[in-house]
């Protein structure tokens, strides 16, 4: 049966990319999906070879016909996003700010403003060492970040299904927003990856509201626990009332930094404390 294992968190730099990679480094006949598509980093622990590449659009934006234009004003006075704007006698239409709506196009009497697609970004099928991944990325400023999550998401999916395989592994974003809900639909477990700091307990309360709304099993890992004790004992005892099983808990070790450096997980490069923790924490999730 394929079963789908996304990690997320509250906030960035929680450690949840460095995680996941791990896994897949541990889990057999598995696909690896980076919907972090905004800021996506799982390619520089996995050093993919691209084998195909793919445009994604991810809205439409409004184009004038300046030859058609009759200059009567109707679309600048609807346009409540300010992206259509009179410069002299010459109707202007700022891309950047376009929203897409197209209720320009629909009040021009002349029909000289058309809605073109746009292309918000590219979506990758490669390969690696570890087994097939498919990943994003979101162009600057651009919109539709969870259609674009949906879709590399449905192209694991496929390949997952095409080659039998048993895993499929999510990288996903962080925070609350559409992309996250887009990461979290199907799932089969939910682990959110958090720190003993205010703002990381804060933000995996904040999450994990979210993960039980879709009624999803959710589970947590705290990383760097040592460094705050106390608030560690806190995320614990917060997760024993919320019935949240808290499945491990990493130390704070360099060999996670000297691992990204040299571009390796960190259960190749480390060995002991660390990676037993890590493999430990696969362990339990597969069970």
């Amino acid at each position: 049966m394929l079963r789908q294992i996304v990690v997320i968190s509250g906030k960035g730099g929680t450690g949840k990319t460095v995680l996941t990679a791990s896994f897949a480094t541990l889990a057999k006949n598995k696909v690896m999906v980076d919907c972090d598509v905004d800021a996506a980093d799982l390619y520089l622990l996995l050093h993919p070879k691209i084998l195909e590449k793919h445009d994604f659009i991810g809205g439409k934006t409004a184009s004038l016909n300046i030859d058609k234009c009759v200059q009567c004003n109707e679309c600048v006075k609807v346009c409540r996003f300010d992206a259509i704007k009179k410069n002299g006698k010459t109707v202007i239409i700022d891309p950047i700010s376009c929203e897409g709506c197209g209720l320009c196009s629909y009040v021009c009497p002349a029909s000289a403003i058309r809605m073109e697609e746009n292309i918000s970004g590219k979506w990758f099928i490669s390969d690696t060492k570890y087994g097939p991944f498919v990943h994003a990325k979101l162009g600057i400023a651009e919109d539709n970040s969870g259609k674009l999550v949906a879709k590399i998401r449905q192209e694991a999916k496929n390949i997952a299904e095409k080659e039998h395989l048993d895993y499929i592994i999510i990288d996903g974003p962080p925070g609350i927003g559409c992309p996250v809900i887009a990461s979290l639909s199907g799932v089969n477990c939910a682990l959110i990856v958090t720190e003993p700091t205010l703002s990381g307990m804060h933000d995996a309360e904040r999450v994990m509201e979210v993960v039980r709304h879709f009624k999803i099993p959710v589970k947590l890992v705290i990383n760097k626990y040592d460094l705050n004790i106390s608030l560690t004992e806190q995320i614990e005892a917060f997760c024993k009332e919320k019935k949240v099983p808290v499945i491990g808990k990493i130390g704070f070790d360099k060999a996670v930094v000297e691992s990204i450096v040299r571009g390796k997980t960190v259960v190749e490069y480390a060995d002991g404390g660390i990676k037993n923790e890590i493999i430990k924490i696969w362990e339990t999730i597969q069970s």
